[in-house]
């Protein structure tokens, strides 16, 4: 047993009218501390005491040791010998180990990691090539879709990049559905009436994405080569742009509410840009004009897409269809021009190459967009 007695001051320093003393007394099972005002002190009489329990050892993973453990010591009776403790062995977990793959699909990632998928892509396809890259967002938006052999051709395809905002869940849905749905028009109306084929198809696919009643919406850009001819189709700021003997054209117009027409567009329905920083947006909210999804804006966003077919001649070199991270930061001649020497022969790795290097060239101009570009080599469809 320990015992101390101290002054009641407050500070604890003593001094010639305190007397203080100190009587341990060693207990192996508990410490005790009283405190108790000195003689002269002329307050009331109060006194504390703490006791420290000595603590037990702890019960998990031990157990009792029996006489199965081992012989117990000669020298100890069975009334006065200790109890002996030993830890328990923990059971063994059996620990699965799956390996990690990606879908089939090169175009749709698994959905367990779908985010790390889309950290970084690259794919290098039958007469295409993709290089997809993550911005500052937590998650990527951006997605794309590549169909050789559409419609059963081997001269025939389909290609799409979608940017999604709002999260990616309508560029998702467009890139899964947008290309069957266009192929379902065409299989109805034919290749005659493919532009009312594919304004159709878009128009379908974001029926169908607003029945999700999901969030967000998604720009688009689309091509398909079908009999010798280019057809692109674009609903928002994805943009396509042709090598034409290496001179850039641009194949799409961005559907922004700056554009006088889309201005006037929204303002026929009931609505109004409102433009701030130099960025025009609808009802002061969104950059784009047109897209699918989007429903709180439904009334003046449309999915209807503008469509130009082009026949393709021997100019035509190769097709770069991009979001908006891209050409936010890069010129059509300056893609054109950086991709142009690598994409001189059919060679899928030196075309990826192409795709990185518009990509970084974008980066290291600020862009901190989701960035996804996608070159495609028009001789291999002639």
């Amino acid at each position: 047993m320990c015992t101390v007695a101290i002054s009641n001051s407050p500070v604890f320093s003593p001094s010639s009218r305190v007397s203080s003393s100190i009587f341990c007394k060693s207990s192996p099972e508990s410490l005790t501390l009283t405190h108790s005002p000195s003689a002269s002190s002329s307050s009331p009489k109060s006194s504390f005491k703490f006791r420290l329990q000595k603590p037990l050892p702890p019960a998990s993973g031990l157990i009792r040791a029996s006489n199965e453990d081992g012989p117990t010591s000669s020298s100890s009776s069975t009334s006065t010998s200790p109890t002996f403790l030993k830890r328990k062995r923990p059971t063994r977990l059996a620990i699965p180990v799956a390996p990690l793959s990606f879908s089939a699909d090169q175009s749709t990632p698994c959905v367990a990691t779908a985010e790390d998928r889309w950290k970084e892509v690259e794919v290098e396809g039958d007469g295409y090539s993709v290089y997809c890259k993550r911005g500052k967002r937590e998650a990527m938006e951006d997605r794309f879709k590549a169909l050789v052999d559409f419609n059963g051709e081997n001269t025939q395809a389909f290609f799409g990049v979608f940017d999604g905002h709002g999260g990616s869940k309508a560029a998702e849905f467009a890139a899964e559905n947008l290309g069957n749905n266009i192929q379902n028009e065409v299989e109805k109306s034919g290749e005659i009436e493919i532009v009312e084929a594919i304004k159709q198809g878009y128009l379908n696919t974001d029926a169908e994405f607003l029945k999700q009643e999901q969030r967000g919406g998604a720009c688009c850009v689309t091509a398909i080569i079908t009999s010798g001819k280019l057809v692109v189709s674009n609903a928002g700021d994805c943009r396509a742009v042709v090598s034409r003997g290496g001179a850039a054209e641009a194949l799409t117009s961005d559907h922004r509410p700056s554009r006088p027409d889309e201005k006037l567009r929204i303002e026929s329905l009931g609505g109004y840009v409102d433009c701030r920083r130099g960025v025009c947006r609808v009802l002061g909210s969104l950059a784009v004009s047109r897209g699918i999804g989007d429903r709180s804006l439904k009334q003046w966003i449309t999915a209807e897409p503008e469509t130009k077919v082009f026949k393709i001649v021997p100019e035509f070199e190769f097709l770069i269809m991009a979001s908006d991270g891209l050409w936010d930061k890069v010129s059509n001649q300056e893609a054109v021009d950086i991709a142009r020497p690598f994409c001189a022969s059919m060679d899928k790795m030196e075309a990826v190459v192409a795709c990185k290097k518009l990509v970084d060239l974008s980066v290291s101009r600020g862009s901190m967009d989701d960035t996804s570009v996608m070159i495609v080599h028009l001789g291999r469809f002639c």
